[in-house]
């Protein structure tokens, strides 16, 4: 509970926060022009990483 309350007042200083609102405010409208990605284009992003990483033997240093 004591967790859970902390939260909450910790929530409470961002929340109606000026500074910080006009920040989320800009940082919307300069990516609200932005369109989003087809299906297609998602296909090609990987985020994460190369889903077939190159194992160190393939780079010419052997593996440990």
């Amino acid at each position: 509970m004591e967790n859970t309350l902390t939260q909450l007042f910790d929530f409470l200083r961002f929340d109606g926060n000026q500074d910080l609102q006009q920040v989320v405010d800009s940082v919307h409208a300069r990516y609200a022009a932005k369109r989003e990605l087809s299906l297609d284009e998602l296909s090609a992003v990987n985020a994460a990483g190369d889903p077939h990483p190159v194992k160190k033997e393939e780079q010419g240093q052997p593996e440990q």
